[in-house]
């Protein structure tokens, strides 16, 4: 009689066993997942979509080469902010409740990044920036600090530029500047770096909101203060304003504009149009691939035909948000790989511990440090202007 009853418990013992085994295996084999919150949504932009392709590039030769953790497939997963702060919280929130999401990648705005530190800190997130170049995003009061960035900095971006217009023998510059903590980490280092010039200034400081229609104002009152070039720090909408306004003025009343980044991040030479041609436009980059390293090019471009239909370089929109994410995202497989485990943790201490890698924008030796989470410097600074055609290349030194 007690025969059956223990063949019972035998088989259903055996039954737990191989279910554990299999849950086991799955688990072993289940996606690792990497988020990005991007501006999608967002009239006229095209920066999160460049940061997707950069990812979605990575990923395809990622997973090609067996994934990371001995056989687990990268997923990316997205979510949409708008380019709203408030948006962005929530899609943090929700990437955080994620059991199998170990990383976000982060978009263009650094007014957007800089509302997510309190939520990124709490729930012990690995935050990964590949455009907004706001100061504080990286210098945070987190012990330790869960945001790395593969970016420009501001505290790089307005050296180059007032250098650039010292060289360009620019000796009194006006600075055009986005009413906002971007803008202001801007004029942080602007004031920060003039402490140390004495033969170049800043005759005044104008600021602009969010989606003004007129930048004129602003514009003719550095030239009232003796301005001979513009510095300006703004997105594409109002970039664009910008432009159009000063093609409608006389030749002579014309500076040359040497613009943070922001203006690259959208439909800034449709929108601008014929009047981008008469006006005397530099914008910095960290990247160009004109001058890109040729094999690691080309196999960028292999991948990029078949994961976002990119046959020439020139089709490539703004082109720094997509070798950015590109890069970090090869950059991430290597410390979850390093970790051993997809623990956020382990991870972000992994991120500061990867040795080398060598990557579109450059050689990484190594990408980050406990005291540095910045993974580019001076050296990659460079100049581009928008030629006839609309894209944007490395302008001569």
């Amino acid at each position: 009689m007690t025969l059956f009853p223990r063949m019972f418990r035998n088989f259903a013992l055996c039954m737990t066993m191989l279910l554990c085994v299999v849950t086991a295996r799955a688990a072993e084999k289940a996606p690792v997942l990497v988020g990005l919150d991007g501006e999608f949504g967002l009239e006229n932009s095209t920066s999160a979509q460049a940061i997707e392709l950069g990812l979605r590039t990575a990923i395809a030769q990622i997973n090609a080469a067996g994934g990371v953790l001995g056989g687990r497939p990268i997923e990316l997963v997205i979510k949409d902010n708008l380019g709203m702060p408030a948006r962005s919280s929530r899609n943090t929130a929700e990437f955080a409740a994620m059991p199998n999401l170990v990383a976000v990648f982060g978009g263009r705005f650094t007014p957007v990044l800089l509302a997510q530190l309190p939520a990124i800190k709490e729930a012990k997130l690995p935050y990964l920036v590949v455009w907004a170049a706001g100061n504080p995003i990286i210098d945070n009061d987190m012990q330790p600090n869960y945001v790395f960035r593969l970016s420009l900095r501001d505290g790089l971006a307005m050296p180059k530029l007032l250098q650039t217009a010292q060289q360009r023998g620019y000796d009194k510059v006006g600075l055009l500047l986005m009413n906002s903590s971007w803008g202001r980490s801007n004029l942080a280092a602007a004031e920060k770096y003039m402490l140390g010039v004495n033969n170049q200034k800043i005759v005044d400081i104008t600021w602009f909101d969010l989606k003004d229609a007129t930048l004129m104002m602003q514009y003719k009152k550095l030239m009232d203060a003796g301005a001979k070039a513009v510095i300006l720090v703004a997105n594409d909408d109002e970039g664009v304003t910008l432009v159009r306004e000063m093609a409608a003025l006389p030749a002579s009343q014309r500076v040359p504009i040497l613009s943070h980044w922001g203006i690259t991040g959208g439909e800034f030479v449709k929108n601008s149009g014929a009047a981008l041609q008469e006006v005397d436009l530099s914008v910095i980059q960290t990247f160009s691939f004109f001058t890109a390293d040729k094999p690691m090019l080309a196999r960028f471009m292999k991948t990029a035909e078949k994961t976002g239909g990119i046959k020439r370089i020139e089709d490539i929109d703004a082109p720094v948000g997509v070798a950015h994410a590109y890069d970090l995202m090869h950059i991430l497989a290597k410390a979850i790989n390093l970790a051993g485990k997809p623990e956020r943790s382990a991870i972000r201490d992994a991120l500061e511990k990867v040795s080398e890698h060598r990557g579109l924008v450059k050689l990484y030796q190594p990408p980050f440090t406990p005291t540095r989470h910045e993974a580019l410097g001076p050296a990659e600074l460079l100049m581009a202007r928008y030629n006839r055609e609309g894209v944007l290349v490395p302008a001569p030194k």
